[in-house]
């Protein structure tokens, strides 16, 4: 789901990843210390250099709800150059086989940290966290290095 003028719309995986060159990044929550401190606010400062080497879209996606992805957006003033979008049940993650157990901190199932190069839907690369607490391998800069 992503947030549009009329509410929550709900997007097809092919609608925002199928075409041209996609980066998305996963976080496993909106809000949370590391997601909105690190891992979104490198996309917002690196967007445009993103978009000059040939990036058509710059995703993020989260185990939340649109209306969270769209406040989280605001704040951090994504503005239009990252797309955010609400997986609310955790159904993409979870076919995508990339759920993070985070019972531990209180979060349930959520997603792991990734972030994923896609040309014209098909995956080129998927860079996996080994740490969900840390920022290296899913990081703007990383995915820079790997255009």
């Amino acid at each position: 789901m992503t947030m549009s003028g009329e509410g929550p719309r709900p997007v097809e995986s092919d609608e925002v990843l199928g075409t041209g060159t996609v980066v998305l990044f996963a976080v496993p929550g909106a809000f949370t210390p590391t997601c909105s401190d690190h891992h979104l606010p490198g996309y917002v400062l690196r967007a445009d250099e993103l978009l000059a080497k040939g990036v058509d879209t710059i995703a993020c996606i989260a185990v939340n709800d649109a209306f969270v992805l769209d406040a989280w957006g605001q704040a951090r003033d994504t503005g239009d150059k990252i797309l955010m979008l609400g997986d609310g049940n955790g159904e993409f993650t979870a076919a995508a086989g990339l759920e993070l157990d985070g019972r531990g901190f209180g979060l349930g199932t959520r997603s792991q940290r990734y972030a994923a190069i896609l040309d014209d839907g098909v995956v080129r690369e998927l860079l996996v966290e080994p740490d969900p607490l840390g920022v290296t391998v899913s990081s703007a800069d990383t995915v820079l290095e790997r255009l």
